[in-house]
């Protein structure tokens, strides 16, 4: 039970009102801070900033000689393969090396596998009746985009502390016959910051499912450790070879939030077969990928150690942020029974769950005085959390001093919805 709803009407009232007071305090503040998505802080891109001066005008090809100024490559330079290979822990034969963007990895997978089907299986996903993909919430509103754009039938479940919701998985696959696939941030999950263990990777690979179902594996924080030593994460690739299922992963990793976030690279790996027919549709599309800055990128981190040696510095920048959001939720709403909240090991957000009924109002009320936060829903299919409670903090772009501000503000706004809540329903 709320500690608010153990007080008095009269109590809650008085409370209320000295909550109301110290938010028109902030509301003259004029502040403007926007934390709405994790981007990087200006002093994290400020690390690869040496990066711009790559590769030199005298430094346009590779190790094997290959003038990187022209066409081709469409698969990337085997250098940069291997640096997203040791990264994810996959075989180099297993990596396609795309542009910037994860994200339009993704996206062009699914609209192809829509067009054409995937290995495994008897068409186009666009003919199956009632397609359908497994949803993890909270999760990646990003996700559930591509979806919604092609019409994708979406299934919420549960995000337990050791991944998906497993028995739930499994289930929806036996009642389900229209199912090909599942979202997954499988590292850090987004917003959660749960990492799959190994037991969870093992049902994954081994579970009974459509030739053709597919595990989107968006390793998007597969580096991104705020502590050390980081998490560990199974690996999903040799599990799924293991037991027979080459074809079931596609996993995806990207540069975003290591070296430039609008100018990274992206990769994905991918069975044999499933690669196969990838590089032959995208032969299509595109004459080969930006291997000048491919070849950037692996002049600048030289290997996979060098991206962990530099990720060491990110989490230096990034740990005072996310004590600051701990800090001063411990403070302002530890112990009140309004609201719990993540302690995440990596990756870029803080999941906070407040009354049920109150996100939304929280978001308002934060807005209004000047802490543009994640619209409440973000982190559910449609926008539509069924109980209007979970919430996306990402502290990475303010500084932590700003940050600290920001959460008073949240934490303040996450009382007056929780006694206003209280207030309307007694």
């Amino acid at each position: 039970m709320s500690e608010f709803a153990k007080l008095s009407r009269p109590e809650l009232e008085g409370l209320q009102e000295k909550l109301r007071t110290r938010y028109r305090q902030f509301q003259t503040k004029g502040l403007t801070l926007d934390m709405t998505r994790g981007k990087p802080s200006p002093e994290q891109l400020d690390l690869a900033n040496d990066m711009l001066a790559l590769p030199g005008a005298d430094h346009f090809r590779d190790d094997q000689g290959t003038d990187l100024r022209n066409y081709g490559g469409l698969d990337g330079l085997p250098a940069m393969k291997q640096i997203f290979a040791d990264l994810i822990s996959v075989a180099p034969e297993h990596i396609i090396v795309g542009g910037n963007s994860s994200l339009a990895l993704m996206h062009d997978v699914i609209l192809r596998a829509m067009l054409f089907g995937v290995p495994g299986g008897q068409g186009p996903w666009r003919e199956i009746s009632n397609l359908a993909f497994l949803c993890p919430c909270p999760g990646y509103d990003r996700h559930f985009a591509i979806c919604e754009m092609l019409g994708i039938r979406m299934i919420t479940l549960p995000m337990l502390p050791t991944g998906p919701d497993m028995d739930a998985v499994e289930q929806h696959l036996r009642d389900d016959s229209a199912i090909r696939g599942i979202w997954i941030v499988p590292k850090y999950s987004n917003p959660t910051g749960i990492t799959c263990n190994a037991a969870t990777v093992k049902r994954l690979a081994e579970m009974k499912a459509a030739p053709d179902f597919r595990i989107f594996w968006d390793n998007a924080y597969c580096v991104h450790d705020l502590q050390e030593p980081g998490d560990d994460l199974a690996d999903l690739m040799q599990a799924c070879i293991s037991a027979g299922n080459t074809e079931r992963p596609i996993m995806f990793a990207s540069t975003s939030k290591i070296s430039f976030a609008g100018s990274g690279i992206a990769a994905m790996a991918l069975g044999p077969e499933s690669r196969k027919q990838a590089i032959d549709l995208a032969s299509k599309q595109t004459i080969g990928p930006d291997k000048i800055n491919q070849w950037r990128h692996v002049q600048f981190f030289q290997d996979a150690a060098g991206v962990r040696a530099h990720m060491r510095r990110h989490a230096e920048l990034l740990r005072p942020r996310f004590a600051a959001v701990q800090d001063v939720f411990e403070k302002e709403l530890g112990g009140r029974g309004v609201a719990t909240w993540t302690q995440p090991r990596g990756g870029y957000f803080v999941s906070l769950d407040v009354m049920p009924g109150c996100a939304r109002e929280v978001v308002r009320l934060a807005g209004e005085a000047g802490v543009k936060l994640t619209a409440a829903g973000a982190t559910y299919p449609g926008g539509q959390d069924p109980e209007d409670q979970n919430l996306r903090i990402a502290p990475s772009l303010p500084g932590a001093e700003e940050i600290k501000i920001a959460m008073e503000v949240v934490s303040v706004c996450v009382k007056l919805a929780a006694i206003g809540r209280i207030l309307k329903t007694n």
